[in-house]
């Protein structure tokens, strides 16, 4: 393999940065030329992205265009101790996640046109994000993980802060101190892998944890729940859900766009990257709670979302309660469950981050997002309403569509494990779809207020991305293939550790 070829994970990670550089150096009276090199600097991590997927190999069970180079150690006493190491690689789980992180980026800096206040900073911000989210999926070193972890934080702190609605301020500091604290689960159980295994390369953590638990069961356990409060406030779950609640509603609407699209599957990807790949034993003892708080959230967040009368509440309660489907899903310890766990967060992440990309041309025709005040926009923006019930039919699980296979495979694998419980889960699916079509209905139809009356359709520039997101979520609809081959080889992997 070329050299360059070695370095591609590390290219893909930093690219946007050199965007970031750019605009150090981009008078800021140059707002047009600033928003085009924000969205360009997004191009080449997707470009190198798309290359990555259609080389992978589905086949293979380990860990591909894997980069791993010593960092630096720790030493004591003149004895080597604790060593460091720059690792980068992608398997089955990772390579999906990054290309929806790399496409939603892409479509987020165009989404950004519209704002409008200090946009150097802006975009600024949000290239330093793409690098810390791709740098999430990449890493094999939990330090090096955590590392980007933090830095998603810095800069998702002043993209709320800054570009929010009026209680920017609130939704920020309340963002921060969740996740602020779920920092802290994650660096206190980094802390004690590192005891117990001596390392924090995930490849050999996975292989210790087993004998490492016989010896020690309590510290392994203790490691165990402080990874899962880290990943259930970041999911999240029910009751560390209130943060994610306000950043929905105060937040831009394109910073949303990364918040719901991305971020949230952080936690997703944390449970099943550490607690179903390194603890299957504890996560098949603890399967029970974590389908029953899988279920609190998939039906509080429904029946909340049902009686909201704004649409950003009415999308972050739904968003509560999809992330419970995945949950059930990771909970049943099914290699279906799995599937659709990991299709749900795909899924979830297109559908979200459109609802949000409509919302913010919904807001700035109309000015508003309380369902009350909208109307017939059917014969005002046609064009947009079809596209907005395209996406909440999507988001109910209409079959051909990503959500319906997502949802599908998520309660087949709980029916397989526990069959009341799938009954139960699968009532859900009424909710959702009584929530999403009042509000479909409060916004498409009906009388239009007279202020409506020559609302201006959808423009080309708002129609291309919208058309790139409608494309990936029938794709995955029809075909879902297109990502189900690439994951299977890696979570059947994990399951076999416990006879699964």
């Amino acid at each position: 393999m070329k050299t360059w070829m070695n370095w591609l994970p590390t290219i893909i990670i930093f690219a946007p940065l050199l965007g970031l550089f750019i605009l150090l150096f981009t008078p800021k009276k140059k707002q047009n030329l600033i928003r085009v090199i924000g969205i360009v600097a997004t191009l080449p991590s997707l470009a190198l992205l798309l290359y990555l997927f259609q080389h992978f190999d589905l086949g293979q069970k380990d860990w591909q265009w894997v980069q791993n180079i010593p960092w630096f150690q720790f030493t004591f006493a003149g004895e080597r101790g604790w060593a460091f190491f720059y690792h980068l690689g992608v398997d089955g789980i990772s390579m999906p996640l990054l290309f929806m992180t790399a496409l939603i980026s892409t479509l987020t800096a165009i989404a950004s046109v519209k704002i409008q206040s200090r946009i150097r900073e802006y975009y600024m911000l949000l290239l330093l994000m793409e690098t810390s989210m791709l740098g999430v999926f990449f890493s094999l070193n939990l330090f090096l993980f955590f590392i980007f972890f933090e830095v998603i934080l810095v800069a998702m702190y002043f993209l709320i802060g800054i570009w929010g609605q009026i209680q920017k301020e609130r939704a920020a500091n309340l963002f921060l101190l969740y996740n602020g604290l779920g920092s802290g689960f994650l660096l206190f159980a980094m802390v004690l892998l590192l005891m117990m295994c001596n390392t924090l390369e995930f490849p050999d953590i996975s292989k210790m944890i087993p004998l490492a638990a016989k010896a020690e069961p309590t510290f392994t356990w203790v490691i165990f729940w402080s990874l899962l409060i880290a990943f259930a406030i970041k999911l999240p779950i029910f009751p560390f859900h209130t943060w994610m609640l306000r950043v929905h509603v105060q937040a831009a609407p394109s910073v949303v766009m990364i918040h719901a699209g991305i971020l949230l599957k952080i936690g997703a990807y944390g449970l099943l990257r550490f607690h179903v790949g390194w603890f299957p034993e504890q996560m098949k003892q603890v399967s029970i709670l974590l389908i029953t708080f899988g279920l609190i959230n998939l039906f509080y967040g429904a029946i909340l979302a049902f009686v909201q009368k704004e649409l950003r509440q009415v999308l972050a309660y739904s968003s509560i309660s999809h992330m419970g489907i995945l949950l059930v899903g990771i909970a049943s310890m099914q290699l279906i469950g799995l599937q659709g766990a990991l299709f749900q967060a795909i899924s979830h992440g297109f559908i979200a981050a459109l609802f949000f990309f409509l919302v913010a041309i919904l807001y700035e025709r109309t000015n508003t997002t309380e369902l009350n005040e909208l109307g017939g926009l059917t014969k005002s923006m046609p064009y947009f309403a079809g596209f907005l019930l395209f996406t909440g039919l999507a988001s109910l699980g209409l079959p051909g569509l990503s959500g319906f296979i997502s949802e599908f495979l998520s309660f087949l694998g709980l029916f397989r494990q526990h069959v009341i419980l799938g009954s139960i889960a699968s009532l859900g699916l009424i909710f959702a779809a009584v929530y999403i079509l009042r509000a479909m209905m409060k916004i498409n139809y009906g009388p239009t207020p007279k202020r409506f009356d020559q609302l201006s359709d959808l423009r080309w520039t708002e129609s291309l991305p919208i058309a790139v997101f409608v494309a990936v979520i029938i794709g995955i609809g029809i075909a879902p293939d297109l990502i189900g081959k690439s994951m299977q080889m890696t979570l059947q992997m994990m399951l076999e550790r416990i006879g699964g």
